[in-house]
C-alpha cells in the first residue's frame, strides 16, 4: 500500500474522551497515520455535538479512513454513519455501551441520555464493513445485547472473552489485537 492510499485511522473515544493510558490513546501514538476526534469543551453529553465533532474530524482528513471507536464512541460512530454519506473504509467498534439499559453509578442516567439524543440505539446496517469486539463481562453491555447490535449493524461479531469494558479500569492499556482488526479492515 502506498503512502497516498494508506488509510488514516481516526480514533472515536467514548464519553470520557481521551484517557492517557487507554488503548486508543496508546494506539494513536503508535500509528504513523492517525488522528482523533478532539474532546468537546461544551455540550459534552449531546449526541448531536459528538456526531458533529466526528463529522468535522472526518472532513479534515484526505484519503481513506478507518474508524476505531470504543464505548459510547461506537454509538457516536453509528449515529454519524446513519446521518452522513462520506466514504469510510471500515470501522473497528470495541465494547459498545448499551445506552438503552441503566448504566452503573457514575454514568449518565437513561433519562439524561434520552434528553441528549442518544436513544434509541440505532438499528440499521452500517454502510461500511465493521468489526464489533464484544466482552463477556462488560458492565456497560451484556454480551447478548452487544451481539444484537452487531447483527443490527451488519458487523462481524468478535467474542473478546472476559475483558470487562476494555479500558484501564479493566486492566487494559495496550490492546495489540486492535491492530490486527484494523489490518483486516484494510
Amino acid at each position: 500500500m502506498t503512502l497516498n492510499t494508506e488509510p488514516t485511522v481516526l480514533i472515536v473515544p467514548g464519553l470520557r474522551d481521551h484517557v492517557a493510558e487507554h488503548w486508543q490513546t496508546l494506539l494513536q501514538a503508535r500509528l504513523p497515520k492517525s488522528a482523533s476526534v478532539p474532546p468537546l469543551e461544551q455540550d459534552k453529553l449531546s449526541c448531536a455535538a459528538r456526531v458533529a465533532a466526528l463529522d468535522e474530524a472526518i472532513a479534515r482528513i484526505e484519503g481513506p479512513i478507518v474508524l476505531v471507536a470504543h464505548s459510547a464512541g461506537v454509538l457516536i460512530t453509528v449515529h454519524w454513519a446513519l446521518r452522513h454519506n462520506r466514504p469510510i473504509q471500515g470501522a473497528l467498534l470495541a465494547t459498545p455501551a448499551d445506552l438503552e439499559t441503566p448504566m452503573p453509578a457514575g454514568y449518565p442516567t437513561r433519562d439524561a441520555l434520552e434528553q441528549n439524543g442518544w436513544l434509541p440505539n440505532p438499528r440499521k446496517p452500517l454502510p461500511f464493513p465493521s468489526i464489533l469486539g464484544v466482552s463477556r463481562n462488560d458492565p456497560l453491555a451484556t454480551f447478548d445485547r452487544a451481539a444484537a447490535m452487531a447483527a443490527d449493524w451488519g458487523s462481524r461479531l468478535v467474542d473478546l472473552g472476559e475483558v470487562g469494558h476494555l479500558n484501564p479500569a479493566a486492566g487494559y492499556g495496550e490492546w495489540p489485537q486492535a491492530e490486527t482488526f484494523i489490518r483486516e479492515l484494510l
